[in-house]
């Protein structure tokens, strides 16, 4: 090879080495927001659905994973952490149009109240939002009459999904912990 071919070969092998290496440590980069789907109007969404809890029998719904520490299970439940697959419908009784289901977790986060930190995604099953989920994250007062969640995101047709849900308990049995609790969701998306 010519000494002029070694040296083009070499910086041009220089140049393919930092070009690679360079994107090994890219963290981010600017977007188009015409590529993710952000050039769409925003639209606003209202959903109203019941959220249905069953802690006891064959059809349970929802299950303790980790027990509240001892000196708090009978006041606040301080520790306990529960999964659920519950079923979304459209009225309170159980029977009525299935729409969905919530899948995720609670966990007992307050040592001198009853709250939940509340990890949730609602998998819808009908209509256009077939497929598509909204997904929640925040605290639970759990005596408070209505209780705000935020909206954190979605998939499907909530991607980039904002918004919160206003909660209310619509019935709740004490003893086994089976609850129905109403759901209003405001979501912005695209």
């Amino acid at each position: 090879m010519a000494p002029q071919s070694l040296i083009f070969f070499l910086l041009l092998s220089c140049y393919a080495l930092t070009s690679v290496a360079g994107k090994d440590t890219e963290f981010g980069r600017p977007l188009d927001r015409e590529t993710i789907g952000l050039h769409k109007k925003e639209k606003l969404s209202h959903f109203t659905f019941y959220w249905h809890q069953k802690m006891v029998g064959n059809n349970a719904t929802s299950a303790s994973i980790v027990p509240p520490i001892s000196k708090y299970s009978n006041s606040t439940a301080f520790g306990l952490v529960q999964i659920f697959d519950n079923p979304l419908t459209l009225g309170p009784k159980l029977n009525s149009k299935l729409v969905g289901r919530a899948e995720g977790l609670f966990a007992s986060t307050s040592q001198s109240e009853v709250d939940f930190l509340m990890i949730q995604t609602f998998n819808f099953i009908e209509g256009k939002y077939n497929g598509s989920a909204i997904s929640i994250l925040g605290r639970n007062v759990a005596f408070a009459k209505i209780r705000e969640l935020p909206v954190v995101g979605g998939s499907g047709l909530f991607r980039f999904a904002k918004g919160y849900a206003v909660v209310t308990t619509y019935f709740e049995d004490p003893k086994t912990r089976d609850a129905i609790i109403e759901y209003n969701v405001y979501v912005s998306h695209y």
